[in-house]
């Protein structure tokens, strides 16, 4: 008795379970590792994976969820197109047809690119995630490969995936690989993951070139670092910026050296050779702009500032990759014509010293640009571009007054006038020489351009307590008193002579270079003596200029 009502409830059971609603599947399709949701009633509830099964053409499948409603499976690895059966213990049901697809690559774009950049693969049945961030879920992880070499993932769709080239990719075979994880014999999870591989397609891994400045005005140094560019140009290597070819200063295997053309647009840098083109990047021609120029006039000497933007280097129209290498390539600023010196050249900030010739006039800042020739050597056309900044009143120093006319050692003496400019505290040696001519305990003498501004009292600099342009303050210096001149002897007595304002300053060289001797405007305001106020006793100094043991 008790055997037949075990058989009627089977019996019962498959009855039910076989006359359900009918099940949905979704999706109908796709490659193995597809998450498939089958939906209905009646599935029953979920008692163990040898009772509870979804089986693909026969190929059991891993079993995520089962509800009596709800079914989640992962299509496995071995699975063929056809029938998708939901068995509970000894009853079965059809899901419907599933159709099992190969993922296949059809494009790669690009298909020549370095590594680091973006890579677009095109084609189908991907499906619509990479699946868990975890690489080490027990799932899998889809991948992409690159030459053995899997890559980051950035986007993934079913018929297209985004991806990072690997740092250490190398030109080789591109592979999607999908991640299929199956059960074991008994149902239960899971199988070591498998996976399912595309087609090959091809990936030309390039050298990475990297490219500096970005932007800047015309006649910008720009160096490009790389390898593989060949020992010397090719007959066809060029560089264009915005399209417009650039003149090539050097190339080598690997750093080419380019200068901005006087037609250059902002756009694409791209590298030609042997018959390929190749983007590197976006370069910004920039143009060059003045905001301001301080001071408005002043004497010879006077540092004058620019302000502005994009003002590039000033000594770049060498051909090596450093960013100065002494060739300015007609950078500069003229005050009334006349070149001045370049104290500091920064892309915002301009300082000139006015030269010792200047003239009164506009202010002027020069960018030397040029058009190659048609092999991109120079020049085809070469110009300069100018700016100007304001105009500058060159001033002649004039000195009204002066007192005391006579004073003490250390007493101050005030001078008047107008003119002087500002005191320029910078001051070089007479010769490049000088400091190891007294390392060496060689007899050497100052010369005449130790300082760009100075007041003289009989012939030797004083100590300098205030200066503006109109009102100067020093005091008497001492060295006088003791004499002056070399270890060879000594002038014993100074005290009578001139008080001279002197300012220095220099000129550019012809050939575009720093620069002429220093040269000198004097301005005599009128004798000066030195009273005996503040001296040592009158046997301080011997006349051989030893100093006296008494």
């Amino acid at each position: 008795m008790k055997r037949v009502r075990s058989l009627m409830s089977v019996a019962l059971g498959f009855l039910l379970f076989s006359s359900m609603a009918h099940a949905e599947m979704f999706p109908s399709d796709g490659p193995p590792g597809t998450t498939v949701t089958i939906s209905g009633e009646g599935f029953g509830e979920f008692r163990n994976t040898q009772a509870n099964r979804v089986e693909f053409q026969g190929v059991s499948a891993l079993i995520q969820s089962w509800e009596p409603d709800f079914i989640l499976v992962k299509v496995p690895l071995q699975a063929r197109s056809g029938q998708v059966m939901v068995i509970n213990g000894s009853a079965k049901r059809e899901a419907g047809i599933f159709s099992v697809t190969n993922v296949r690559i059809s494009s790669l774009n690009p298909s020549q690119a370095e590594a680091g950049s973006l890579l677009t693969i095109v084609g189908e049945h991907f499906g619509n995630t990479a699946g868990s961030r975890d690489p080490n879920t027990m799932f899998g992880v889809n991948q992409v490969i690159i030459n053995g070499i899997r890559a980051e993932v950035r986007r993934w769709r079913p018929t297209k995936i985004e991806v990072l080239i690997p740092a250490n990719a190398k030109t080789g075979d591109v592979e999607v690989r999908l991640a299929s994880s199956d059960p074991l014999p008994d149902g239960s999870c899971c199988a070591p993951v498998d996976y399912a591989v595309s087609n090959s397609v091809p990936l030309t891994v390039i050298p990475s070139i990297a490219f500096d400045p970005t932007e800047g005005p015309i006649g910008s140094k720009v160096v490009l670092s790389g390898q593989g560019f060949g020992k010397s140009r090719p007959e066809d290597g060029r560089i264009f910026f915005g399209g417009k070819p650039a003149i090539i200063a050097q190339w080598s295997d690997r750093t080419i050296v380019a200068h901005v053309p006087l037609n250059a647009q902002s756009g694409f840098l791209m590298l030609q050779r042997e018959g390929k083109e190749r983007e590197i990047g976006t370069f910004t021609v920039l143009d060059s702009q003045i905001s301001g120029m301080n001071p408005p006039q002043g004497p010879i000497g006077t540092l004058v500032t620019i302000k502005g933007k994009n003002f590039g280097l000033y000594s770049e129209a060498g051909k090596t990759a450093y960013a100065f290498d002494f060739l300015s390539g007609g950078n500069g600023v003229e005050i009334g014509g006349v070149p001045a010196v370049i104290h500091r050249w920064l892309d915002e900030q301009i300082d000139v010293w006015v030269p010792f010739s200047a003239k009164s006039g506009p202010v002027i800042v020069k960018r030397g640009g040029a058009i190659p020739k048609i092999d991109g050597t120079c020049c085809q056309r070469q110009e300069i571009v100018t700016l100007k900044a304001g105009t500058f009143t060159v001033v002649q120093p004039e000195i009204h007054s002066y007192s005391p006319k006579e004073a003490g050692l250390d007493e101050v003496v005030t001078i008047t006038g107008k003119g002087f400019g500002e005191f320029l505290k910078i001051s070089e040696a007479t010769r490049l020489s000088l400091n190891q001519d007294a390392h060496d305990w060689k007899i050497y003498e100052l010369g005449q351009d130790v300082s760009r501004s100075e007041v003289l009292v009989n012939g030797v600099a004083t100590h300098i307590e205030t200066w503006t342009d109109t009102e100067i303050t020093i005091r008497v210096p001492r060295r006088p008193a003791f004499g002056f001149g070399n270890p060879e002897g000594f002038d014993a007595d100074l005290s009578k002579g001139e008080l001279i304002l002197k300012r220095g300053s220099w000129d550019m060289l012809d050939t575009g270079e720093c620069c002429t001797p220093k040269k000198y405007i004097s301005i005599v305001a009128g004798p000066f003596t030195i009273l005996h106020r503040g001296l040592p006793n009158k046997d301080y100094w011997k006349e051989t200029g030893e100093r006296s043991n008494d």
